[in-house]
């Protein structure tokens, strides 16, 4: 009997457009009938953008918030795969795993051998680092920043130094009703040469990426509130 896998699959930044889902994720997705993500609701939308004729009542979902801390439960998950079965992992934008839950299950399918197989699909942090004209060959990502501002600060300014240290683009990523109290932290801590790349909306209709040194931000009205972003610091 053949062995089922578990696959990443990747979600769109944003928007259920068809556009977005590549052939091998309309061919592979609708077929996989056990699914674990971060939200039922948005895994449904999902899979019926990648094709409108799938059974949704016939797949089986799993939360993985509900399940994250549940090991023996991951494990019966992932016995489905042993079984013959194959597993979906997707987040609510993106790929699973970046930034995002899932690399608990992920883990756990390498110590069980079970085949781990990531599709293609858009990626916001690869995206924003290849548009950013910053070092993408050298970069460290850092996920959420502190949210209390003088840790957040703080934090920033190790950063900086780093980069002076090593040369390496700094990447991290804010919950998008607090853009601009990050904004307001990067321009009073930074230096002027400094360089800030700002990442929004990315594959949307009103994507925009702009790169330039801190002097310049500080003469520029950003207005980016409530907007998924990247942001990224380097030379």
């Amino acid at each position: 009997m053949k062995e089922g896998a578990l696959y990443l699959i990747p979600n769109g930044l944003g928007t259920y457009d068809q556009s977005i889902v590549t052939p091998q994720v309309k061919a592979i997705a609708p077929n996989i009938k056990v699914y674990i993500t971060e939200h039922v609701k948005t895994a449904r939308r999902f899979l019926k953008a990648a094709d409108k004729a799938t059974d949704i009542d016939s797949i089986e979902f799993y939360e993985i918030n509900e399940i994250k801390d549940d090991i023996q439960k991951q494990m019966d998950i992932l016995m489905e795969a042993k079984a013959g079965k194959d597993i979906g992992l997707i987040s609510d934008a993106g790929m699973p795993s970046i930034a995002d839950p899932g690399e608990s299950v992920i883990r756990l399918a390498h110590e069980f051998f079970v085949q781990v197989i990531p599709l293609v699909g858009p990626s916001s942090l690869i995206l924003a680092l290849a548009a950013s004209g910053l070092d993408a060959e050298k970069f460290s990502f850092h996920g959420y920043l502190p949210i209390k501002k003088p840790e957040r600060e703080k934090r920033l300014k190790n950063l900086q130094s780093e980069i002076q240290r090593t040369g390496y683009t700094q990447m991290f990523i804010e919950t998008p009703y607090r853009n601009h109290q990050m904004i307001e932290s990067i321009l009073k801590t930074c230096s002027n040469d400094l360089m800030l790349s700002v990442a929004c909306n990315l594959t949307l209709e009103n994507e925009w990426i702009q790169t330039k040194s801190i002097a310049k931000w500080r003469k520029t009205k950003l207005n980016i509130h409530k907007q998924p972003a990247v942001f990224l610091l380097g030379n």
